[in-house]
């Protein structure tokens, strides 16, 4: 059994509630170190809400959070002093230039002056803004505002890197672009990623393991590959076809939340109203 130090996020029985509704409901979740997991579901799914527990933006009770070991109750800026957090709306300021931001966050999270040139620098080419980082960020396209928002939070030098809907919004190259830089910071560093996301097709390339969520609960955990290969396992078991399509990670969802799905507001029509109404980072 690995123990909590061991583990980058341990969550066990997370609840929290905005006055009489439950959005995370006795949470069981483990990140492996070095992984990137995705956390996936409908709005109103509890995803959001997790990650703001996690990150201490939401206070929980001791014992329910814990990252690389730290409680986030007893132990809020240690646990702070680990992350890097791209929230899903926008944090910079078009106002300053793509340098001042990256450097605002470093005073933010106290990295040391001496450092602070160097490590700005470093995270601003980490994720191809060099040759922009002197610009106003209000000439930034929206993939570059996204990448920029990823260079803030990784010039702390984070072990674990916490995104919420890192790439809503953007156009299929500019995920493509935010993913690619994502996964070269975490080859060169080890850091450990947490995702959120509603792209099933983005969760199935880039994510080693996911969990999807429905009613602030894991529904169902694994691979992607195995997610996918256990339903199509089911299917055949209950009489479907050998050449019917191979299920995708929607599919899973559907099989997992049922036609609950159909009831709610956090439904995936929702989804794409949401990713039709993002214009404001295109």
């Amino acid at each position: 059994m690995t123990s909590d130090t061991e583990e980058a996020v341990s969550c066990t029985g997370l609840t929290h509630a905005f006055g009489d509704t439950t959005a995370v409901d006795g949470l069981d979740l483990t990140v492996h170190e070095g992984e990137v997991f995705g956390l996936l579901g409908p709005n109103g799914a509890g995803k959001t809400t997790a990650i703001r527990c996690i990150t201490t933006l939401l206070p929980v009770p001791a014992g329910m959070v814990r990252v690389f070991g730290r409680d986030t109750a007893e132990d809020a800026m240690a646990v702070r002093r680990l992350l890097g957090y791209v929230p899903q709306q926008l944090s910079a300021d078009q106002s300053l230039t793509g340098r001042e931001n990256v450097a605002l966050f470093a005073r933010v999270f106290d990295v040391a002056r001496r450092e602070r040139a160097e490590r700005v620098g470093q995270a601003l080419a980490a994720v191809d803004l060099t040759g922009a980082a002197d610009r106003l960020v209000g000439t930034y396209s929206g993939g570059m505002v996204r990448r920029l928002e990823l260079a803030q939070a990784l010039v702390s030098a984070p072990r674990l890197l916490i995104l919420d809907e890192p790439t809503i919004g953007l156009d299929p190259i500019a995920r493509t672009g935010v993913w690619e830089h994502i996964n070269a910071v975490r080859a060169a560093t080890g850091m450990t990623v947490l995702v959120t996301t509603h792209s099933m097709d983005e969760a199935d390339q880039y994510c080693d393991r996911v969990g999807l969520m429905h009613h602030g609960r894991i529904r169902a955990l694994g691979t992607p590959a195995r997610l996918r290969e256990g339903l199509g396992e089911r299917r055949r078991a209950a009489g479907a076809a050998a050449t019917d399509p191979l299920p995708t990670l929607e599919d899973v969802f559907r099989d997992i939340a049922g036609s609950g799905l159909d009831d709610e507001s956090g439904d995936f029509r929702d989804v794409r109203s949401t990713r039709r109404t993002a214009g404001r980072v295109g």
